[in-house]
């Protein structure tokens, strides 16, 4: 899994910079004009399909998930991490996936600093908190693996308002932005 998701940034570099470029034109005074921009309510997806493995990687601001970013102190805030991650943890749920490719989950990996796992960014007035998530299917018949609905991680959470997807598959390599209107991509 590592093998892909590390060789990804690199594949999309192209697209992120001319992304960068097309947002820096019309947002002189963003402060945090990096190519990972944190914009609530937006979320960014990579899904790579090689072979018969199938590779997803969800970055999200907290926001989006929880409805919050910062470190979760009361009971209700513990309670809405936890059940962010518990539906984060059934990536067949979440991502509506053909039956007939027959994919099946492999491994995971959900970083937080809100699950207490991953760095929290410092020396930021305005505590920015991502969720990531990693995930990696192997399916039986990948042929039959065509589009993802992510119609279901819409509804999931609600807050999420856009997805940004990138796609790497046997036709090539493609962006495509997704939304609850519109929340099936094709490979």
């Amino acid at each position: 899994m590592r093998r892909l998701l590390l060789a990804l940034p690199f594949a999309l570099l192209p697209l992120a910079v001319a992304h960068a470029h097309d947002d820096h034109d019309h947002d002189h005074d963003h402060a945090h004009g990096t190519l990972g921009a944190h914009e609530h309510g937006v979320a960014k997806l990579n899904a790579v399909l090689d072979g018969n493995v199938l590779e997803l990687a969800l970055d999200s601001p907290a926001m989006n998930l929880v409805g919050f970013e910062h470190a979760a102190s009361s009971d209700a805030d513990k309670a809405k991490v936890a059940a962010a991650r518990q539906q984060l943890e059934q990536p067949l749920k979440l991502f509506a996936i053909a039956q007939a490719a027959g994919c099946k989950e492999e491994a995971q990996d959900l970083e937080s600093p809100l699950f207490g796992n991953a760095p929290e960014a410092g020396g930021d007035a305005h505590q920015h908190a991502d969720i990531n998530a990693r995930y990696q299917l192997t399916c039986a018949t990948p042929g039959k693996l065509t589009q993802i609905d992510l119609g279901r991680l819409f509804k999931t959470f609600p807050q999420t308002q856009k997805i940004n997807v990138q796609l790497i598959g046997p036709n090539g390599q493609k962006g495509v932005e997704a939304t609850p209107a519109k929340a099936v991509v094709e490979f």
